[in-house]
């Protein structure tokens, strides 16, 4: 997997409401109305995650989940799967 240039990461994010590039990965927070929203939702890119076999790192605090996508493949730069997951995460939500 060949990671992104940074211009081709910020032409995609472009398409991708709120997602952030920095420190080599992509990333967004979502808020829920209570703990119970968030862990389904965590539950939902799980198995989105699964599918696509590409898996974030997902960080969840009461009814907040922050989300940062790097591919490990790619010495942890951003790749084309990252899009790609980053795009279905956003179906999900």
């Amino acid at each position: 997997m060949k990671p992104l240039k940074e211009e081709e990461i910020k032409t995609a994010l472009a398409n991708l409401d709120g997602w952030k590039f920095g420190n080599d990965k992509i990333g967004k927070e979502f808020q829920f109305e209570n703990f119970k929203e968030a862990l389904g939702f965590i539950v939902q890119v799980g198995f989105e995650a699964e599918r696509l076999t590409h898996h974030p790192e997902l960080f969840n605090v009461y009814n907040t989940v922050k989300i940062e996508l790097s591919t490990h493949d790619a010495d942890d730069k951003v790749t084309q799967n990252d899009i790609d997951l980053a795009t279905a995460i956003e179906k999900i939500a």
